[in-house]
């Protein structure tokens, strides 16, 4: 089991403690040893096992809590025994990820299913959204009264997340707002299994098993749901505790792994509203693959906009976007408001296309066509390459924002001494609007970037943010029009990702990266 824990990644010296705690109570005549009748007796079938071992963690059928193991910063209380969660490593037990259902491990059997519906399974009633209440297992100020709540007097409502006394919730509306972040929440009153229409309704008054598809219809005013594409792999992994948080905060049916179930199903459900957003939330690179996705939707001018949380190493496009050059464990709610207030702008994207100029010459496939951020040849497009393949053969190497920048800081100095592509304006010709520039005349490059963003290499502006530093290190060899004597006016010209305008930089070295 450890051996498994080691290959997932997961942390083996807070988990250690817990399997052998679960080992002792499945070893029922205390020898020490637990033997096969005793793992078939226990082992096999209990869910914190299949927890651990990542067995557990898929969306069920509406109502199935979904387990994870969880450790709490306050005293929190099993919602079956009523008990104090006590454990190995501080307290502990099993929460579910949709509704923060709490139970011990030994108590998970006894949990009844109590959690959320994601859908509508009756279109045919009134689509009024109710509030789902839960028992509350912490105490907490009371939404009404304001007065403390104490454990177990109190319920908590799942979709607009208000706390109240029993008593108080008699003076409640009985319609649930979906609180603080309605804007972007979509009601599951509003999402029909795609194969229940109206007349099929009317003889069944439940949906058997978990569908895959649904439908989108008769939204509330003033709404504008969110899309949430995430890449768990992404900034050492964040992705995943971003995941869970995110399937809490908004309805589960708008939250998507993109690893396991790529964006076409999200953004095929959400192609229906008229008024959405995405969040994406990943790198530059997942950026890209949802855009490309994107590209494939027939939207015509009902195209949604899109905003981003940085994951990723660099997260370039995040930065010109002002969204920041990196997650740092902020709270969602925080950004989802964020992106409720934030303004929309257009951005060029461009297509790219390679031809061969000898029939001969066979090289690899182009893998994408279209330019997000920028494109380059030589030197950065060497260490870009290295750093790919090094991940993708050792994924285990780069699980860390930080990490992942000490790989490219080394593969850039081991460019800089080898110089691979040393003398590359020797190699090439460059053509802009027609003309051809003079490369001959000007330093030694060892790489050409194609740019739509002023950021470069994790926040590196190429323009500089004054006169004195993009001065010593680009060299602007864009616009024909403009003569040998406006390189200056080049360097001060503000760079817009809507100009409809690409700017070509020449790079001396990979010591600029």
């Amino acid at each position: 089991m450890m051996n498994v824990a080691r290959y997932q990644q997961w942390d083996t010296i807070e988990l250690e403690p817990i399997l052998r705690q679960m080992m002792a109570e499945i070893d029922y005549d205390n020898d020490g040893i637990v033997s096969l009748e005793e793992w078939k007796r226990g082992g096999l079938t209990t869910i914190p096992l299949l927890v651990l071992l990542g067995f557990d963690n898929e969306m069920k059928e509406d109502g199935c809590h979904i387990w994870r193991l969880r450790h709490f910063s306050k005293p929190t209380y099993c919602n079956v025994c009523c008990n104090l969660l006590v454990g190995w490593g501080g307290k502990q037990g099993l929460a579910c990820s949709l509704c923060k259902y709490t139970v011990h491990e030994r108590c998970v059997r006894n949990a009844q299913n109590t959690c959320i519906h994601t859908y509508n399974t009756n279109p045919t009633k009134d689509t009024v959204m109710i509030h789902h209440w839960l028992d509350s297992n912490s105490a907490a100020k009371c939404a009404k009264c304001k007065s403390t709540v104490p454990i177990f007097q109190g319920k908590r409502c799942r979709w607009c997340h208000n706390l109240l006394h029993t008593k108080c919730i008699e003076l409640w509306p009985k319609e649930c707002d979906m609180g603080s972040l309605a804007y972007h929440t979509l009601p599951p009153v509003n999402i029909i299994p795609s194969f229940l229409d109206r007349s099929q309704s009317q003889n069944s008054n439940f949906v058997q098993g978990n569908p895959t598809k649904f439908s989108v219809t008769n939204l509330p005013p003033n709404r504008r749901p969110l899309l949430v594409l995430i890449n768990p792999k992404s900034g050492g992994r964040q992705g995943e505790r971003i995941y869970r948080k995110f399937q809490y905060l908004l309805n589960p049916r708008q939250v998507y792994d993109l690893i396991k179930d790529g964006p076409e199903n999200g953004l095929h459900l959400f192609k229906s509203i008229k008024n959405a957003n995405i969040l994406v939330c990943g790198g530059d690179g997942t950026i890209g693959w949802v855009l490309d996705a994107m590209d494939k939707m027939d939207y015509g001018e009902n195209r949604p906009p899109v905003a981003v949380l940085p994951l990723g190493t660099g997260n370039d496009l995040a930065r010109c976007l002002k969204w920041g050059g990196g997650y740092e464990n902020e709270p969602l709610q925080k950004i989802l408001h964020s992106i409720e207030k934030a303004s929309q702008i257009y951005m060029d994207r461009w297509q790219i296309t390679i031809e061969q100029t000898k029939k001969s010459d066979k090289g690899d496939p182009q893998p994408n066509h279209i330019i997000n951020n920028y494109f380059s040849i030589g030197v950065d497009a060497s260490i870009a390459h290295r750093f790919h393949v090094m991940r993708e053969k050792y994924p285990e190497k780069f699980n860390s924002r930080m990490r992942n920048k000490l790989w490219y800081f080394e593969l850039g100095t081991s460019e800089t001494l080898s110089s691979t592509c040393k003398n590359l304006h020797e190699q090439i010709d460059i053509l802009c609007d027609g003309e051809t520039i003079d490369l001959g005349n000007g330093p030694n490059l060892e790489g050409i970037a194609l740019l739509n963003i002023a950021s470069i290499y994790g926040g590196s502006n190429l323009w500089g943010n004054s006169r004195k530093s993009a001065s010593g290190f680009h060299i602007p060899i864009l616009f024909p029009q403009i003569t040998n004597n406006a390189v200056y006016g080049l360097q001060n010209r503000v760079q817009d990702i809507g100009d409809r305008l690409i700017e070509v930089v020449g790079l001396e070295s990979a010591i600029q990266m």
